[in-house]
């Protein structure tokens, strides 16, 4: 198995850029908010893929549908095309022209009571379409693998599988050419034969159409099959990113060994972290994953000279950029004493 290689560098100028960003929802019975996305940096360059993993609960579908505008953010910046993000209803509409949203479950996101052709069509029609509608559609169907297309026309979700609903889902959202797919669990729901013809459709429209993807999953391996970068997130936070092979093999972060820990190819025994991830209103000190964290557990940060520092100093925010980086006191003072000195290429920025 190879990982999917990346056709842009870090050099190009990111399509969809992200600074700083912060999400809180206000909490309950007096409850301080909770910090659902705390700080992050994330570009996405023409042309490339990227995927945003994590456990549950961690701020990825929270993250990703802010990026189209679904989620104001309380502080930070999103920057399309180096614009910002306007947030009136005309502006948003125009952008959502550029970058569309596949959900992880086609059921929801069709109507059971629309044919194929209408799901297709309801994009067009909405902003307006001048075209030839029925081409449109005919040729957004047959991009996504469902040919004929007009054999699926009058069709209803009923009579489909799940992985041709999910084409058809997908089908709706190149609808409109878009520049930019948010892919959130976009193959969660299908059955492990599926699931690999829905990922080679995405990177065949990534090679065809030039389009950018930002992929959500807690999947490892689909991050590995897909991604030409990947971004790991804990708490709100991305604590680990750089290009998908470098993460993925050589993890620094101890929340990305422990993720690739369980997978069923990965050498040595899984990673049973205690406790469950914090609750976000209620964010800990320090290093955020500290409280879980096995390397601190097992002492291995002690004799590194820095538990006092996962306990006490926030290692700051990842800059959005593609150079690997790491959220870590543990693997930075490992570095430093492998190099003799950490790269500021490690190390996070300060968290304000």
């Amino acid at each position: 198995m190879t990982s999917a290689t990346t056709n842009t560098t870090t050099s190009t100028p990111a399509l969809l850029s992200v600074a700083d960003l912060r999400i809180a929802f206000p909490g309950r019975n007096g409850a301080p908010p909770a910090r659902a996305v705390d700080g992050v940096d994330l570009d996405i360059r023409p042309g490339e893929i990227v995927a945003l993993v994590g456990e549950s609960g961690c701020g990825k579908t929270t993250l990703a549908r802010s990026l189209l505008g679904l989620v104001p953010p309380t502080s930070g910046r999103i920057l399309f095309d180096g614009a910002p993000l306007a947030s009136s209803a005309r502006a948003l509409k125009a952008y959502r022209k550029r970058a569309q949203l596949v959900l992880q479950d086609p059921n929801g996101s069709l109507n059971p009571r629309h044919t194929v052709y209408d799901a297709v069509a309801e994009g067009l029609r909405i902003h307006g379409y001048g075209g030839d509608e029925r081409a449109a559609v005919a040729g957004a169907l047959a991009r996504a693998g469902l040919r004929p297309p007009e054999r699926f026309f009058l069709r209803y979700p009923h009579e489909l599988s799940g992985g041709q609903r999910q084409r058809v889902v997908i089908a709706g959202a190149l609808v409109l050419e878009p520049e930019l797919l948010v892919a959130d669990e976009p193959v969660a729901s299908l059955d492990a034969s599926v699931r690999g013809e829905i990922l080679a459709l995405l990177l065949r429209l990534r090679a065809e159409l030039g389009l950018s993807a930002l992929v959500v999953t807690h999947d490892l391996g689909l991050a590995w099959n897909i991604a030409d970068r990947v971004a790991v997130m804990y708490l709100g936070r991305i604590v680990e990113t750089g290009e998908v092979e470098q993460v993925l093999t050589a993890p620094r972060h101890p929340y990305t060994q422990a993720l690739l820990s369980v997978l069923p190819e990965a050498p040595g025994a899984p990673v049973v972290l205690t406790g469950e991830p914090p609750d976000p209103s209620r964010v800990p000190g320090g290093c955020r994953f500290h409280a879980r964290c096995q390397i601190l557990a097992g002492g291995e940060a002690e004799r590194a000279g820095v538990a006092d520092a996962c306990r006490s100093q926030d290692p700051g925010i990842l800059t959005g950029g593609g150079t690997a980086q790491v959220a870590c006191h543990w693997a930075h003072a490992r570095a430093g004493a492998e190099t003799g000195a950490g790269t500021g290429a490690e190390r996070a920025t300060p968290a304000q």
